[in-house]
């Protein structure tokens, strides 16, 4: 004989399990209750929003419309969104999509006043958008509604860097802009993959009507994190360093043909380099041996302070009629020096650029952030040459990139190089035995000495962003 069970213990039964299962704010809340199998006839499955629309069915969101169809092109009013919204509020919060408004009903309102006054009550929205409930939804207007409809915990911003570099470089998004109503709100929801776009720009078309199709995707993704986006947009070109020379990253200085002082001399030397040239013709109305000696000296002292040139020695001509013919080379170089200063701007543009490819350095960083992850990258990938000599490669930047080894001119000139190509105004600094880097950070001049940072077993950072005092305490030998 079989057992009957009564039907209050029954009920009782499935109200307890009911609760059991449902756990206080909670994305497992989000559950499939149902399967779609083709109950909306305007539904294709090639549809672009098909899985989103079959979805938002599963979830028990929606069951479409009286005529059997979901109403794909059709628009949404403002009060048809909140409604929406405030089901996905209330499965978070309570494991049931009606519990929430539940507790606001009862007057004989309109259909979505439940809905507008729980998600009120939640602080999920206020009265911005009084007067509107009856109106067709602005996609702009469904992103505000949506935004804040679950905790941004549980809506991690998986475009977060990508999204932050096309909007900032204007390729992407560019219909939405900080005077387009709720904008924050719409690049929230592209960065956690939310939205997409609606063409190959990603444009947003804030102020067109949302369609039920649309608003279907943007629905599903809030609820089910397998159907949310990741971008794929093509930002390279905005980044990447390719193509960049060392000439590429001097100011271009002014030519003048005989300097008074060291000022317009280091004008004409940045003329020079600049010009991807090694040689400097200055003319004077007369020169001694003496005077030819002191503008070789003075000009190799400035070409020093461009250390990630390459360049570390300078050979002298002149004649009598004052003409001086200054030659830029390094003792290292046997003849190559050209071809080891294309390569090591190669090899620096490579690794600029792998950082931004990584993710490692990314838009929203500041200089300070960028300045030091290089630092850390020349520590780790660099070992001092104990072993150089005056005629060694290690004093230039060439042999750091493609052999691992420098000394402190090599180190310093990778790393002014690294800067350079991120733009950040630097330097070299020396004394009778050494040479730094003298860097703008955030419009605050700072020290960096990378080769003493790489001279213990682990990075020290006690030589990073010093401060002038700070370096000299440490640099007046």
């Amino acid at each position: 004989m079989k057992k009957r069970i009564p039907a209050l213990l029954l009920a009782l039964a499935l109200l307890l399990t009911t609760s059991v299962l449902a756990a206080p704010d909670s994305m497992e809340n989000f559950v499939k209750s149902k399967t779609y199998a083709g109950q909306f006839s305007d539904l294709p499955a090639d549809s672009p929003f098909y899985d989103n629309v079959a979805a938002l069915y599963a979830y028990g969101l929606s069951v479409g419309k009286e005529d059997g169809t979901f109403g794909l092109q059709d628009t949404l009013s403002v009060g048809q969104a909140v409604i929406f919204a405030g089901r996905i509020r209330s499965l978070y919060r309570t494991g049931d999509a009606e519990a929430g408004p539940a507790a606001y009903g009862g007057d004989g309102g309109a259909v979505y006043l439940p809905y507008l006054r729980y998600l009120q009550a939640e602080g999920v929205l206020g009265t911005e958008l009084d007067g509107t409930y009856g109106t067709p939804a602005t996609r702009a207007q469904m992103a505000h509604i949506l935004a804040s409809a679950l905790p941004q915990q549980v809506l991690p911003t998986i475009n977060a860097d990508l999204v932050t570099q096309a909007y900032a470089s204007r390729r992407f998004i560019t219909d939405v802009t900080e005077y387009t109503p709720y904008y924050q709100d719409i690049l929230f929801l592209y960065r956690a993959g939310i939205c997409a776009g609606s063409d190959a720009a990603g444009n947003f078309l804030p102020d067109q009507p949302i369609t039920r199709g649309a608003a279907a995707a943007m629905l599903t993704r809030m609820v089910d994190p397998s159907l949310r986006v990741t971008l794929d947009w093509d930002l390279g070109d905005l980044w990447s360093a390719e193509g960049t020379s060392l000439e590429d990253l001097v100011e271009l200085g002014t030519y003048i043909a005989a300097p008074a002082n060291e000022e317009e001399l280091e004008e004409s030397v940045r003329y020079m380099l600049a010009q991807g040239s090694d040689t400097l013709v200055l003319q004077y109305p007369s020169m001694t041996a003496s005077a030819a000696r002191r503008v070789m000296e003075q000009a190799l002292t400035i070409v020093k302070s461009y250390v990630e040139q390459c360049y570390n020695t300078v050979s002298c001509t002149y004649t009598n009629d004052g003409t001086v013919t200054l030659t830029f080379s390094a003792a290292s170089a046997e003849g190559r020096l050209q071809e080891y200063r294309t390569a090591t701007a190669a090899a620096a543009v490579a690794v600029h650029d792998q950082m931004w490819e990584d993710g490692i350095i990314t838009p929203d960083m500041s200089d300070m952030e960028k300045a030091r992850i290089y630092y850390t990258w020349i520590c780790e990938n660099t070992v001092y040459d104990y072993g150089a000599d005056d005629v060694s490669l290690s004093h230039i930047a060439y042999n750091l990139f493609q052999n691992g080894t420098a000394v402190c001119d090599g180190y310093t000139g990778a790393y002014n190089l690294l800067l350079k190509l991120e733009g950040i105004p630097c330097t070299a600094l020396s004394n009778t035995g050494h040479i730094w880097t003298v860097a703008e950070l955030d419009g605050t001049q700072y020290h960096i000495d990378t080769t003493w940072g790489d001279s213990g077993r682990t990075i020290s950072y006690d030589y990073f962003a010093m401060t002038p005092e700070q370096s000299w305490n440490y640099h007046s030998w």
